[in-house]
Formats: C-alpha cells, structure tokens, sequence
C-alpha cells in the first residue's frame, strides 16, 4: 500500500498536491526527507505537506536567480500566505501546495497561528539583515523553525503516558527546543552564504563579545576571535537538543526513532563545522552519507520493530 492510501488519501486532486509536496521535501530537504521514512506511512504525506508549505514560502524569499525585488518578493509572499491563511480558516484550499496542508491542518487540528507565525518570519527577511540580541533573534527562530517542531508534535502524536495537559505542554516546550537548536545549527553552517543574501543571523551583542564585527565576517576569513565566537553558537545549539531530548520519549512510540535520527543529523552539522576547523566562508560542512547511513539504519531497525 502506498503512502497516500496508507494515510487515507484517495481524491486525485488532493494526492497531486501532496504529491507536490513530497517532491519539495525530496529534493530540497534531503536529510528531512531521510527521517521521514523512518515513520508510519500514514504519517510521511501529512509531514510532506508541512514542508512544502514551508518550502515553497521560502522560495519566494530566498530565490537568488529571482529577478524581483525585495518589494515585489513581499507582495508575492503577501498574496499566497494571505491566500493560504484563508484557506486555512475556511478548511479549503484550490492552491497546489495548499490542498494538501489544509487537509493536515484539519485531520489534526493544528493550529493556525503556527503558520502565521511563519509567514511573519518569512516577512522578516526581507526587511531585516541582522538582530542585535539573542532575544530579537529568537522571534524570528519561534517562526522559521519552532513553529515546525510544535506542528509536528500534532502530527506525530503523543504516547499514552503522556496524555495529560502537563506532559503534552513538555513535549511543546521541547519540540519548540529541538526546532530552534536545528535553525541555529543551519546559522552557523551558512554564515558565508547567509552574508550573500545581506543577512547576519548570529546576534552581533554576541559576536562584540568574542571581538567580531559584521566588517569582519564579509571578509570572510576565519579569525581566532570568529571561530570562538562559532564556538559559542555550537555549545548553543548542543544545550537546547540536551534540554529537548527527554520530549522525544513523550511521543507515541512509532514517531520516536524519525525524531532521534533528525536531532542527531541536523544537530550534527555543528560536529562537521568544527571537523573543518570553523572554515564556513570557504567550505560547506554538510553531514556525510556515511553518517547519514549510520545514524538511519539503526533508527530504521528500531522503528520496524516499534510497529
């Protein structure tokens, strides 16, 4: 039985668009992708989904062949997130990303300030090229990454233990952890590539403190002061997924060894960063197949036997 069916999804219409978002995870997020096969099959369309939404906003965001400008970029977020949040409150959708989503959001009753949430976020970066505290940072992150932690904890779902008001709060704050704890690794990987988009994602209060100015990061040569301060923001992002982990053991067994195999992969890119010695202008750190391969199979193993 295929994915689609497994999850009850039979309209054509509405398997095109779920479809649509399954070839945005596939092929945008790799290492997102590999987790979710990891899950229950009635599971991965409905995670699909969520990802293209927040795939094809991004999009429009970040396009850098796009010709348009930063205005009309806002207008044309504008217009498809205004069209999306009113498909959303209508429980309806015409939109090729947008069927698919509602259809998520209505089977488990997500709520739809997340998504406003994200499109705010999206806004942001088209007017906003730096925050000043962690803080200011922190209302960009709740929407461009924690936002998708607390979906999935719908999604997902919760282990018969934890079905209390409490338990389910823990595992909100948590996920909300886990999502922040993934951006700020993708922050520290892309530093040179944030900087072509006009972009410092690291607080500079921060960055004063390990001596590091904006002028010195567009020259893009890793200083001692630099690579402290990247230092500083890997010891980050290990504390929130320390603080996030005993969340992953709230949710229903099935979903735990997708959000296992994810924690460790994303949060592991601050592992290569600093494999390659903090060199994030003139390398890419990304985690190897082996890696991938060794952290999957082994979740692969454990989800079979969960179901």
């Amino acid at each position: 039985m295929d994915e689609l069916t497994a999850a009850g999804i039979t309209e054509l219409e509405l398997r095109k668009s779920y479809q649509e978002c399954k070839r945005l995870n596939s092929e945008h997020g790799k290492t997102y992708y590999l987790a979710t096969l990891l899950l229950p099959k009635e599971k991965r369309p409905h995670v699909h989904a969520l990802y293209g939404f927040a795939r094809f906003a991004d999009e429009i965001v970040d396009d850098l062949g796009s010709t348009l400008s930063p205005q009309q970029k806002a207008d044309a977020l504008r217009q498809w997130g205004d069209g999306v949040l009113r498909d959303l409150n209508r429980g309806t959708s015409a939109d090729h990303i947008g069927k698919a989503l509602v259809n998520t959001v209505n089977t488990f009753q997500i709520p739809i300030s997340y998504f406003e949430a994200f499109l705010h976020s999206m806004a942001m970066d088209l007017t906003v090229t730096s925050y000043e505290r962690y803080e200011d940072l922190l209302e960009y992150v709740y929407g461009s990454a924690a936002v998708i932690g607390l979906q999935m904890v719908h999604v997902l779902g919760l282990a018969n233990s934890a079905n209390s008001s409490d338990k389910k709060k823990e595992a909100l704050v948590a996920a909300e952890k886990l999502g922040i704890a993934f951006q700020l690794a993708n922050f520290i990987r892309d530093v040179g590539e944030d900087l072509d988009r006009g972009r410092v994602y690291l607080p500079l209060s921060e960055l004063r403190e390990y001596q590091v100015s904006r002028a010195m990061l567009e020259e893009r040569k890793v200083t001692p002061e630099i690579r402290n301060a990247l230092t500083f923001q890997i010891s980050r992002v290990r504390q929130l997924q320390r603080e996030a982990e005993p969340g992953i053991s709230l949710l229903t067994p099935s979903a735990r060894p997708c959000i296992q195999a994810a924690s460790e992969l994303y949060c592991g890119i601050v592992d290569e960063v600093e494999r390659i010695d903090c060199e994030v202008f003139s390398r890419r750190a990304k985690t190897s197949t082996f890696r991938r391969v060794t952290v999957a199979f082994p979740a692969w193993l454990r989800a079979l036997a969960l179901r």
